[in-house]
């Protein structure tokens, strides 16, 4: 199931935050693109090294820009590839919007920037004497979902969904659609050997836990927490394709 929109209306606010996020993630790869081959160079520098961070190695000289605790921060910002940015993007343009208007626009953004710590430091946890830098809002983002799911669990998201050569659009709870997002995370990192480069799936599964963990103190007093569903979910549209 690949999400591509949510029928969840905002209530509150325009989420200026959210927009300026997604604008800040795709101004900063625009950057890196320009860097042609110093790009490899500006990750290493902005991306968030386990082995340095905790004091477990070093950068060249040349390579230092920033103190090491500030690579938390810096490497949600960057990434390592279109599809990465672009999917990344796409979940937080669906579900941060409700996100923010639950919290209101400056508890949205330590939220999102704890919950990215968070994930950050939950992947060097794993492997705190790893060189790879890690990059990309994964772990932010995927604070944000675990808080959609706490406080939209019946939402309704409309899903893409691949049947052989065909496509067709469903709409599913948001409880179905990001409880599989989440074990799927939890499989992957199981059969992921530690130390392999890839997708940083211990970030994924800390920034969801703490995004659940953070949204009952960063929500507004009287945004309810399990919210019933406002609409009929698995309901399908007409199936398209074929896709070859």
């Amino acid at each position: 199931m690949f999400p591509i929109s949510d029928d969840n209306p905002r209530r509150h606010l325009t989420p200026y935050v959210n927009y300026t996020m997604i604008g800040a993630c795709v101004l900063v790869w625009l950057w890196q693109f320009s860097l042609g081959p110093g790009g490899e160079a500006a990750i290493y520098s902005l991306g968030m090294i386990p082995a340095r961070v905790f004091g477990l190695g070093e950068l060249p000289p040349e390579l230092v820009v920033t103190p090491a605790w500030a690579t938390v921060f810096t490497s949600m910002f960057m990434h390592g590839g279109w599809l990465h940015l672009g999917s990344n993007m796409l979940y937080l343009w669906i579900f941060g919007d409700n996100i923010e208007d639950s919290m209101g626009h400056f508890r949205y953004l330590v939220f999102y920037l704890l919950s990215g710590a968070a994930a950050a430091m939950s992947q060097g946890l794993i492997d705190p004497g790893s060189e790879i830098p890690m990059v990309g809002a994964s772990g932010a983002v995927s604070g944000v979902l675990g808080a959609y799911i706490l406080l939209h669990p019946g939402a309704t998201i409309r899903v893409l969904i691949f049947l052989g050569f065909f496509a067709t659009i469903a709409h599913v709870p948001a409880l179905l659609v990001l409880g599989i997002w989440f074990v799927g995370q939890l499989f992957s990192a199981s059969m992921t050997p530690l130390g392999e480069p890839g997708i940083a799936f211990a970030a994924h599964i800390g920034g969801f836990i703490a995004g659940l963990v953070l949204v009952p103190f960063f929500k507004r007093r009287r945004v309810p927490l399990l919210e019933k569903p406002h609409h009929k979910p698995f309901e399908l549209e007409r199936p398209r394709g074929p896709w070859g």
